[in-house]
């Protein structure tokens, strides 16, 4: 009876054996279906290593394949904002001097770029437009191996006796020293990365462009001027351009949140060669000369 069952034995085994070797030789053969299809042979490179999630490699190739966001049109070099950076970024040299070809190149560009500006403007552009004729003449005049540098035109014009006693002014105002001059348009520089700063930053419900303008004009420029100039601005500034206006001026076919940013750029370039000057003029005594 025991000799009866042995036979039973291994037609039970295979009966559930063989099923099984189906669906593990079915599951191998999908495996290397799949593998070829998707380009993961032997020595692919595409393939997911051992040990990264798919999520991972996606990661790894964005990272690769993003780039900067690319900055607006109006700070490039063909830009307003751009063409003006770049000289006066340029007239900050190694040694801690300003390049005095590079500074009024830069003071050029930034003249055209506050002309449309508004009547306020105007007549800060065209003082500055004189005393920026005046220095070149200086900077490729005789003298001009004199006038590469702020402080290697003070220490000349200091030997030369050249420089005016502190707070008189010359009779000629074309007769200035390039110091005095300097002076001049360093102030006003400080005003106008003041009131770009501002109009850049300006929060909604703050103070309008103008007031935050003619409030940096007091600051800056007021005190050096007699009361009827004071007067004349502060109602120049009734009809300054509003902050959306200026703007779109400074960076056209830009988001406002685009052109904020590059104006306040703008005028961070400003204030680096305003302090540059700053420490120079200091240490030379000359804060005072006009």
């Amino acid at each position: 009876m025991g000799v009866a069952l042995h036979p039973q034995v291994p037609r039970r085994w295979f009966r559930h054996t063989i099923p099984l070797a189906i669906f593990a030789l079915l599951l191998y053969l999908c495996g290397r279906s799949l593998r070829s299809l998707s380009g993961c042979g032997s020595g692919a490179l595409s393939c997911i290593t051992e040990g990264s999630s798919p999520l991972q490699v996606q990661q790894q190739s964005g990272s690769l394949e993003a780039s900067e966001p690319e900055k607006p049109q109006c700070l490039g070099p063909q830009g307003m904002l751009g063409r003006m950076m770049g000289p006066f970024r340029a007239s900050l040299n190694p040694e801690g001097d300003v390049e005095l070809s590079q500074y009024l190149a830069g003071w050029r560009e930034l003249i055209k770029f506050l002309s449309p500006f508004g009547s306020i403007f105007a007549f800060a552009t065209s003082e500055a437009f004189t005393k920026v004729t005046a220095l070149e003449a200086r900077v490729q005049g005789p003298d001009a191996a004199q006038y590469k540098s702020l402080a290697a035109m003070v220490a000349w014009e200091r030997r030369a006796g050249l420089l005016e006693q502190p707070g008189i002014a010359p009779r000629d105002s074309a007769r200035s020293s390039g110091s005095r001059t300097t002076l001049l348009l360093h102030r006003a520089l400080r005003w106008s990365q003041l009131c770009l700063h501002r109009v850049a930053t300006g929060t909604l419900g703050g103070p309008d462009a103008g007031e935050q303008c003619n409030d940096a004009y007091g600051t800056v420029l007021g005190p050096h001027h007699p009361w009827l100039v004071r007067q004349a601005v502060r109602l120049a500034f009734l009809s300054f351009p509003g902050r959306g206006r200026l703007l779109e001026l400074a960076c056209p076919g830009t988001r406002e949140a685009e052109a904020r940013a590059a104006l306040d750029r703008a005028a961070g370039t400003l204030e680096d060669v305003y302090n540059r000057t700053q420490g120079l003029l200091a240490e030379h005594g000359l804060l005072q000369l006009a």
